[in-house]
């Protein structure tokens, strides 16, 4: 994502990269929504293309999803997908922002950020709609018919081959804590994880990690003692990584390490073995959306088993769909890791680490022990 690209920029980036994106060869022609569809979609479907556009916030890189877009646009002929590419806690400011001065705003917010997107649902600044597709998600994965997870994404280990190999890749969270504190020497600086300050995925795996596990803080303490980097951004990381930068990232989203796995030999990807977090990119359609119809039918898509195919075999996001093969589906890491993962559910619990004093004390002992003090 090029944060200085302005508006014009983007729509010519857009343009640039569906057109050079090719269709889901693998895909039926679409023939219009499932069967199981209620009677009085084609209607909902009718007043979208009298909107003609839907208004998408996402912290999910536009490369990623251009399959994605053509397909929903080749699908819905006559509505336009107005995609913004922003960083989560940008995306959640802006919203507000707008949304508070009544300006136009997005109709779907689509992040990573899974407690800011809970907050805004908890808040009531979603629309109450239930998918026709709700029966095939987890039941963790919506609440109240307003947040939708759209995703299975683990937090992953990343390190370079080149430096970390053998014994010394670790399989447990425990096993990261002994290889930083027995080779200080080696890892000083050459470890990085999120700032948990400007990264809001960040700050939810760092929270949902000290929930699971009981030496979080050593492990915190440890990467503090050989001076982490910290960075907000994911690909900056494993491309620092590849590059031999730093050797090792801790709780890194698993999608874009493993999409840069396939094609680089140099990167390897461990999904822990004592625990894996798996995070669910929350959709949601705002209560101030311009174009409602063409937003339920955007969400519908994005949850149908067509739209999770594309996402899970192009944008190679993980599928949160059973019914969904290939490599990157919720089917595939449950076969291999089984009660090893830990998904974080769509739920209230998601709030505890934004109230405000919980939120301060866990950021003053992140500064603490990985002295970053501020």
């Amino acid at each position: 994502m090029d944060a200085q690209l302005d508006p014009t920029g983007r729509r010519d980036l857009l343009r640039w990269l569906l057109a050079s994106v090719p269709a889901a060869a693998h895909l039926d022609a679409w023939a219009g929504p499932p069967s199981n569809y209620p009677d009085s979609y084609p209607v909902i479907a009718a007043a979208a293309r009298d909107e003609g556009k839907v208004v998408v916030y996402s912290t999910t890189d536009l490369s990623a999803v251009a399959a994605l877009i053509r397909d929903f646009e080749q699908c819905y002929p006559g509505i336009r997908v107005e995609y913004n590419d922003l960083n989560s806690a940008e995306l959640h400011q802006r919203y507000l922002a707008e949304a508070y001065a009544g300006k136009p705003t997005a109709d779907v917010l689509w992040s990573s950020a899974m407690d800011l997107q809970m907050k805004l649902a908890n808040d009531d600044y979603a629309t109450r709609y239930r998918s026709p597709e709700i029966a095939s998600l987890p039941d963790w994965a919506v609440w109240r018919e307003t947040a939708y997870g759209t995703t299975f994404e683990p937090a992953v280990f990343v390190y370079n081959k080149h430096f970390v190999s053998g014994d010394e890749v670790p399989a447990t969270h425990a096993d990261v804590v002994r290889l930083l504190t027995s080779q200080r020497g080696k890892y000083a600086g050459n470890v990085t994880t999120y700032d948990i300050e400007k990264s809001a995925v960040g700050f939810l795996f760092a929270t949902q990690d000290s929930r699971i596990q009981a030496s979080f803080w050593e492990l915190v303490r440890a990467m503090g003692a050989d001076a982490v980097e910290l960075e907000a951004n994911t690909s900056v990381m494993v491309q620092r990584i590849a590059a031999g930068k730093v050797y090792l990232g801790y709780n890194l989203i698993g999608s874009y390490a493993l999409t840069r796995a396939r094609r680089d030999p140099s990167i390897g990807v461990v999904l822990p073995r004592d625990y894996t977090l798996v995070m669910s990119r929350i959709a949601l359609i705002t209560k101030s959306a311009a174009n409602p119809n063409a937003a339920r039918l955007w969400l519908d898509y994005l949850l149908s088993k067509r739209g999770q195919t594309v996402l899970s075999g192009k944008s190679e996001l993980f599928s949160i769909r059973e019914d969904v093969p290939g490599e990157y589906t919720a089917a595939t890491l449950r076969r291999e890791l089984g009660g090893r993962l830990k998904a974080i559910a769509v739920a209230p619990p998601l709030l505890v680490f934004l109230d405000r004093v919980k939120q301060q004390e866990f950021l003053r002992r992140w500064r603490r022990e990985t002295g970053d003090a501020k």
